[in-house]
């Protein structure tokens, strides 16, 4: 064999060499694509999942976030009226220390009278002036009303409705000698003036304290106008005031709705004190005749969203009366979720157990609310055990709640509905 044989021999021997390798690479490239695809596949997947649940936490957390209590009750101020009152330079012990021989060292005059009034009114020495002489002139009770209501300084009309409380504990008090008023303040009045802090008698329950931008009350007067009212109702419990019933009706809607202004939250104490007063303030006929119109009342101007929750809730209490309400309120509330279509305790109960929970469309927020409204309707209904039928039902409904709604079902307030009906059957069954 010559050398050039043995040369293309070689040639042919590498050539083979190299077909070969390319091959195994080739062969390993495709199957290193095929892993890639796989594995971007999987990611894809992965991530989709991740999507999904995403989406559905987000859901979950807007309901949340919308499940929020707060409208707007007051809209935009009016004019207050002046407090310029001449008047008062007629006030007979004004009167008597400008005649005073030892006005000539002070130069008290007419035009300085109200200054003069104000630094009495400020330190006290007014209401000691009037606990002495035991009179309350019409001049000085509505410059000093006036006062607390609309004054914008706040030691004036502190010292004002300091003034009036005291003068009107008087007449309630043991032990005390009773001020006599020459001009007592009306319920008129004192509308007015919440007319004038922008009080909206007739809300729309569509403002709620997200869209509330447009309304700028309340002013501070607002805690003056509270702790007078509810020392005004508790005169009224000795029959020396002159609030008619219709009157202390309205005030307790009125306090019921300033319940639901999240700018108020500071204030409970003073509302709830101011709601116990209203309440004790009628005579046993006239509760018996005024508690279903205020419930009605208050139904028809609440959503049922948890601002009814809210309204149910401040309704707080431990005597008869204050029960009784709060389970008149959440039971005209339940009728208005249903629309009216039933108006007796039988009609509601088979409403709820007719809701289907399995159901994917069920609106679990309304279950929620329908729930906790049943819950103080019934809790607080003095013949709620007298009602076998009833509790029958409630238990019915209960169970449906607690043992239809599964334990990972994620629905938006799926669980919560579940788990306060597991709560609420545990006490039916203790009890």
């Amino acid at each position: 064999m010559g050398l050039d044989e043995l040369l293309t021999e070689h040639y042919k021997e590498q050539s083979k060499l190299i077909e070969n390798e390319a091959r195994k690479q080739a062969k390993a490239r495709k199957c290193y694509v095929s892993d890639d695809e796989d594995k971007n596949c999987k990611e894809a997947m992965l991530a989709s999942l991740l999507d999904d649940c995403q989406k559905q936490m987000k859901a979950i957390h807007s309901v949340e976030e919308m499940s929020e209590w707060g409208l707007c009750v007051f809209g935009e101020q009016k004019t207050t009226p002046p407090l310029s009152f001449p008047e008062l330079g007629n006030w007979s012990i004004l009167q008597s220390f400008m005649n005073n021989e030892l006005n000539s060292l002070v130069g008290l005059t007419k035009e300085k009278g109200c200054t003069f009034l104000e630094g009495l009114l400020k330190n006290g020495w007014l209401l000691k002036l009037i606990f002495k002489c035991g009179c309350v002139e019409k001049s000085l009770a509505t410059w000093t009303f006036f006062l607390m209501l609309y004054s914008s300084k706040e030691e004036l009309r502190s010292s004002a409705c300091e003034f009036w409380c005291a003068i009107l504990s008087s007449k309630i008090q043991v032990g005390m000698q009773p001020i006599e008023i020459d001009r007592y303040p009306s319920y008129p009045e004192l509308k007015s003036a919440l007319e004038t802090y922008g009080f909206l008698f007739n809300f729309s329950s569509n403002i709620s304290a997200e869209n509330s931008s447009g309304c700028k009350g309340p002013p501070q007067n607002i805690i003056t106008w509270i702790k007078f009212t509810a020392v005004y109702c508790q005169v009224r419990c000795n029959k020396q005031s002159i609030l008619l019933t219709s009157d202390c009706q309205e005030l307790a809607e009125v306090i019921l709705c300033l319940f639901l202004d999240r700018r108020l939250q500071g204030l409970s104490v003073l509302m709830r004190n101011c709601m116990q007063s209203i309440i004790s303030s009628f005579t046993e006929e006239e509760w018996i005749n005024s508690y279903s119109r205020i419930a009605k009342s208050i139904a028809s101007r609440v959503p049922t969203d948890l601002n009814c929750l809210r309204a149910v809730q401040c309704i707080s209490g431990v005597d008869p009366r204050t029960k009784h309400l709060k389970s008149v309120v959440a039971f005209e509330i339940l009728v208005n979720c249903f629309e009216n279509k039933v108006h007796d305790d039988v009609g509601i109960l088979t409403l709820l157990i007719s809701i289907n929970v399995k159901e994917k469309a069920c609106d679990f927020f309304k279950m929620y609310i329908y729930l906790v409204l049943a819950e103080n309707w019934l809790r607080y209904d003095e013949m709620f055990s007298d009602k076998p039928v009833i509790c029958e039902m409630w238990g019915v409904f209960l169970r449906n709640c607690s043992c239809q709604i599964s334990s990972s079902d994620l629905r938006p307030r799926a669980s919560e509905v579940r788990n306060k009906a597991a709560f609420l059957l545990q006490g039916i069954g203790n009890s």
